[in-house]
This record gives structure tokens, sequence and C-alpha cells, in this order.
């Protein structure tokens, strides 16, 4: 059993520098009815986590739901600002909906969130859905896909995704990702890493997570920088078109 209050007093004895309230996130689809009562249960218990959390060094996050209902979602936002946290997060997307309906979600929710605090989508972590919800005015993001598709030898490049451990990379000596500055495309060729994935290494491993975590930190900071230089909308055709995304 875990209650809104255990969670907190659990996060507080890790010591992370962001907590989350503790929420329900819903499945896809969901009926009307459930999220609604999805939405007033995560109220309640984001209120509870506000009072049982003490920690001026920690910032607590509340998280908007509402499934993909626009009434709900500007409920359960106006609920969690009017209980003020230190940033807000999105939940309850990338959960089997269109991406298409997700920046909907997006579209109409993001603009609730006070601009002067952190907004994090939770569980997003595909590039072309970064480009996406940096767009709406989402600054964070977290997802299990870079070291998930990393365990099974697949990596992010600029030109899209590639699968080293196929066979046709057992005698290519050139990086992962030519236009990659990583410690692991630095130092290892895709033929090395390919042997190292099919003998079971765990070397291996460890290597396409490396990589694939710090190709979405460059991107990241690539997207910082062409938003203080005014060329946002330009970095995401090129890299669209580079990747093989269709805009």
């Amino acid at each position: 059993f875990i209650s809104p209050e255990i969670s907190i007093e659990i996060q507080n004895s890790l010591g992370s520098d962001i907590i989350m309230c503790f929420d329900e996130c819903i499945p896809y689809p969901s009926t009307y009815e459930y999220v609604k009562n999805s939405v007033e249960r995560t109220t309640r218990w984001a209120e509870r986590c506000r009072e049982h959390h003490k920690r001026s060094d920690q910032a607590l996050f509340g998280i908007v739901q509402g499934g993909l209902f626009e009434e709900l979602r500007r409920k359960s936002a106006k609920d969690l600002t009017g209980i003020d946290f230190e940033g807000y997060a999105v939940g309850g997307l990338s959960v089997g909906e269109p991406k298409q309906e997700m920046y909907k979600v997006l579209d109409y929710t993001v603009p609730l969130l006070p601009e002067n605090k952190p907004r994090y989508l939770m569980g997003v972590g595909s590039p072309d859905a970064i480009f996406e919800g940096v767009i709406r005015g989402i600054d964070m993001f977290d997802c299990v896909l870079p070291t998930r598709i990393a365990r099974h030898g697949t990596v992010f490049t600029k030109k899209g995704k590639l699968v080293v451990r196929n066979a046709v990379y057992a005698k290519d000596f050139s990086p992962l990702d030519p236009e990659c500055d990583c410690y692991v495309c630095k130092n290892y060729s895709r033929a090395y890493i390919r042997h190292l994935l099919n003998a079971g290494e765990i070397l291996g491993l460890r290597l396409t997570t490396y990589h694939n975590l710090h190709f979405l930190l460059r991107l990241m900071e690539e997207i910082r920088t062409a938003i203080e230089g005014d060329y946002l909308l330009e970095l995401k055709e090129v890299f669209f078109k580079n990747f093989g995304y269709e805009d």
C-alpha cells in the first residue's frame, strides 16, 4: 500500500531535486466519468502531498491529468495551479493515443500553466515529440525510450535510427554517428559495439545507452540555443528532414 504521504516520505528520503505528487495515470482509452473521478482524486492527493512536503530544498511538482477531455484538463490545471507548486507536469499522455491527439492536448493545456515555472511533459522522449512539445511551451521531458531501444541495439543518429546489431555493420569501423561528439562515438566503432551486443557483453548496452542519452541532451542544448537565436522552427525543419520524419 502506498499513500500520498508515504510517496512524499520516500521521495524526501531519496533527496531528489524534483519530486512529484502522487497521482493516477489513467489508461487509454477511458470514459469521461472515469477520468472525471480520477482527476478529482488526483487533486485530493496533490493537496495531501503539498501539506506533507516540508523540505524547502526539493521542488514539488503537481501533475495535470484529464485524459483527452479538454474540460477535465482545464479543471485539473485550474485546481493544481491554485495549490501553488514549484513546477507543473502534464501527465497521462504517451499512453497509446495518436501523437496528434497528444499535441492537441498540449495546445490547450500548456497555456493554462504558469510561464514562470517549469512545465514538464511526462513519459515523452522521442525527438519529434520533444520538438513539438518545446514549440508548445514544454521545458522538461523524461522517457525510457533512449535506454529501452539502446538495450535492443538501436541508436539515434542525425540521419535517423540505426540498428547497430544488424549484420551489415559487422565490418563497419565508423562511429555510431559521424556527427556526434560523445565518448562512445569518439572511441568505439559500429563493428565493435555490434560484436559486444551479439556476444552478450554488458558494455555494449552501456555504450548504446550512453550514446542515446548524449544524443537527446545535445538535442536539447541545440533547441535552447535555437530559442535564444529565434530559429527553432528552422532547426526543427532541418532535423526532421535529416532524421526522416514527415513534418
